[in-house]
């Protein structure tokens, strides 16, 4: 697994503004944001996006990865389809906290039609200051990996 300090991000048309607020938010934590797009809000398909950003976290290029579509959930079903991804869609921080904690999660998904832009700055934050609690969990997540087999 990569250390670096590289979150990768993107969208489809519903969140590009989010997903620029976010970038800028997120920027300044520290994280060197990779925005992969799209930039222009006519009508696209978020499983390209998807993928795109979840081939960029198994790569070890990017350590982490945020999606966001209208509701977050078909960009997260996209990107869960790359082996090795474990992305969940959150519209709470204490869910944002958990998927870091217990299902040590690659990737965030945030519906943009879904949580507003402060609720969403705050998944973001409870997303990625959380981290891995490993023990049990790290069992139950060798259990979900078994599964991509």
């Amino acid at each position: 697994m990569t250390t670096n300090n590289r979150i990768v991000l993107s969208s489809d048309h519903a969140a590009i503004g989010l997903r620029q607020t976010l970038a800028a938010h997120i920027m300044t934590l520290g994280w060197e944001v990779v925005d992969i797009g799209p930039t222009t809000p006519e009508s696209t398909h978020y499983p390209k996006h998807g993928e795109a950003a979840a081939q960029r976290v198994v790569s070890g290029e990017c350590r982490l990865g945020i999606v966001l579509c209208g509701t977050g959930q078909g960009i997260m079903m996209a990107a869960n389809k790359v082996k090795g991804i474990r992305c969940g869609v959150c519209s709470d921080t204490f869910s944002a906290r958990m998927i870091r904690q217990h299902n040590d999660a690659n990737m965030l998904s945030i519906g943009a039609r879904v949580v507003g832009e402060g609720v969403a700055l705050d998944i973001v934050d409870a997303f990625l200051s959380a981290e891995f609690e490993g023990g049990r969990h790290g069992t139950r997540v060798d259990m979900i990996t078994a599964l991509e087999e």
